[in-house]
Parts: structure tokens; sequence; C-alpha cells
């Protein structure tokens, strides 16, 4: 039923015509998410890369994205870096870079393959990001992290990270 609501909020959200009425959409959806309504990998990745969109119309989302980065909550900390994706796809890949590097650490397999994705996302528009990223990070990502962030790049390539990131 959760699925169901947050699809039905992503389509009042796309319906919306007035950022005033886009910040209430987003806003409700953020109450959900702190109060653990949004509390499974799948409603996450639902929800947050269209509520993510909201976040491309405020002057600074890196306040919100880093706390909810910094939260006990796993479901919190996945919403952080799947926010992001609306961000990749308007052509702005920093917030992506800074909530990876937040969530390097993180002990979650969930947040890994989040991260991980994200990363992917972020090298389909700059891959020379993704590249800079890898070299300064990959002997410290978790391997499932690694792995997803890797997985369009050629079979060579993927085999030399793998390789070099080896502990």
């Amino acid at each position: 039923m959760r699925l169901c609501a947050a699809i039905i909020l992503n389509l009042q959200f796309k319906a919306a015509k007035k950022i005033k009425d886009r910040k209430r959409i987003f806003d409700f959806y953020l109450k959900q998410v702190r109060a653990e309504r949004v509390n499974s990998w799948d409603i996450v990745d639902v929800s947050a890369p269209w509520m993510g969109v909201y976040l491309t119309e405020v002057e600074d989302p890196m306040p919100l994205l880093i706390k909810l980065s910094k939260s006990k909550s796993l479901w919190q900390r996945r919403v952080s870096i799947i926010l992001t994706f609306a961000l990749i796809r308007a052509g702005d890949l920093e917030p992506t870079i800074i909530i990876s590097e937040a969530l390097l650490k993180d002990d979650q397999d969930l947040i890994h393959k989040a991260v991980g994705w994200m990363l992917r996302e972020l090298g389909k528009k700059d891959v020379m990001l993704l590249r800079k990223f890898l070299t300064n990070h990959s002997h410290q990502m978790p391997r499932t992290m690694l792995r997803y962030s890797i997985e369009k790049l050629p079979e060579r390539e993927r085999k030399k990270w793998l390789i070099s990131s080896k502990r």
C-alpha cells in the first residue's frame, strides 16, 4: 500500500505546475521520510528520484542532503543519495559526489548499492568525473559500491578498478 501511495505522490508532484505546490508535496514527502514511513528500498527508489526534482528548483539543496546523509536512519541516508538522481539528470553532479563521499564508510549494503548506482548514473553524464572519484576513493569503497559504480565502464577498465582497489 505504501508503494502505491508513493507512486500517487509522484503523480501529484508531476502534475503540480506551481513551485509552491511542488514544495508542499516535497515537504509532505520529507515528513513521511522523517517519520520512517518511507522505509524500504523500493519505496525510496520509486519516490526519491521524482521528489529530487524539487531540489533542482531550490538555491542550495546541500544542507538538506547532508543532514539526511548523517541520519541514524538507513532510509534517510538512502533518500539522501537517491534524491541526487534528479540533480544528475539536470547536470548538477557535485551533490552526488559530496553525498557519496559522506556515505563511503556506511556499513549498510543498501547504502553501498544506492551510492554505486548514483555514481554509475553520474558516470553516464561525466565519465571523467566518475574516474576521478574512483581514483580518489576506490581503495576505500565497499566492493558492492565499487561494482555498481563501474558497471557501465568497459570490461577491461572494470577489471583494472577491481584489481587496483583490493586491500
